[in-house]
């Protein structure tokens, strides 16, 4: 949750909402890392866990991410919730 934290204050300083997400695998290795950047991407869906989620995706070159872990530093919206589900994300741990 500290690299999540991390990437939430990068994200603020950036203007954007003040959100982090990391991705780690069932032996706790960081597939993916990353804030919020819909306003730098000009686009709606950069969600810092959307990002998180295709990252990881492409490291272990499957859509599915069973095994993984997902922190982030706020609940997902359901955008977010939607695609976590989707990708068989095993654990969500959120800050409130």
């Amino acid at each position: 949750m500290d690299i999540a934290l991390e990437e939430a204050e990068a994200a603020a300083r950036r203007g954007e909402v003040p959100v982090g997400a990391v991705i780690v695998d069932g032996g706790g290795k960081i597939l993916a890392r990353s804030g919020n950047r819909v306003l730098e991407l000009q686009d709606p869906t950069a969600h810092a866990e959307i990002l998180v989620i295709r990252e990881a995706a492409r490291v272990l070159g499957s859509e599915r991410l069973a095994g993984c872990c997902l922190h982030v530093t706020l609940e997902p919206c359901p955008l977010c919730a939607s695609a976590i589900s989707m990708a068989r994300i095993e654990r969500l741990y959120y800050g409130a």
